[in-house]
């Protein structure tokens, strides 16, 4: 089917970036990912993971983590490896998604400064005109935060901000990921089943008559 570059940063919100990795495999996608630094240490504090993110068996313990399915392909890089082919437009993809996305990378993407992979990589999706998603995790966002997301949403990079909504009634931590992590497959155009979808009813009643 192809595949897709997915980065990990240093926001919270961990728990979004594993999901989608899992998602993609169950819906038959291989994975180009990369993880931050500072992402490392948000998959420890969110999730437990003890990783060493310069050990040479990192590919496979992400994978055992993430119960990667032996019929997928996950191929890691090193963040700050600005050689790697996640740098180069002659290396075809799907996309690319970061997930959680700090503003710094954020704000890095805006400016072009491509001085690590995820920079690099989301600067190709750019120039080569491909779907790039971020999903922003900050609360409260300032003028500057905002400022470099209308800048990128102008250049047709879609911009998720993790707010998973209330109206499916989630019952728990899982449903609101799966929630935020179904927006991100729906812009990709990847059919899934992670959430029930609006469906016009509220109380056995049509939501014609709410307002805003």
């Amino acid at each position: 089917m192809g595949s897709f570059v997915v980065a990990i940063t240093g926001a919270s919100g961990a728990p979004y970036g594993v999901r989608l990795l899992q998602a993609l495999a169950e819906l038959g996608w291989d994975v180009d990912l990369t993880i931050t630094g500072p992402g490392f240490l948000v998959l420890q504090d969110e999730l437990g993971w003890q990783l060493d993110a310069d050990s040479p068996q990192l590919e496979g313990a992400i994978k055992a983590y993430l119960n990667w399915p032996q019929s997928r392909r996950l191929t890691y890089y090193h963040w700050q490896d600005i050689s790697g082919r996640l740098a180069s437009g002659s290396y075809r993809t799907q996309g690319m998604i970061i997930i959680p996305c700090t503003m710094s990378t954020l704000s890095g993407i805006a400016t072009g400064r491509s001085s690590n992979l995820v920079e690099r990589a989301a600067d190709v999706m750019l120039k080569e005109g491909r779907p790039l998603v971020l999903v922003p995790r900050e609360t409260p966002l300032n003028q500057i935060h905002l400022e470099n997301m209308l800048k990128l949403s102008q250049m047709g990079v879609k911009i998720v901000p993790a707010m998973p909504a209330f109206y499916q009634r989630p019952q728990t931590i899982d449903d609101m990921v799966n929630f935020v992590v179904g927006r991100v497959l729906d812009i990709l155009g990847i059919e899934h089943q992670l959430y029930r979808r609006w469906s016009g009813q509220i109380g056995g009643e049509t939501d014609a008559g709410i307002v805003s």
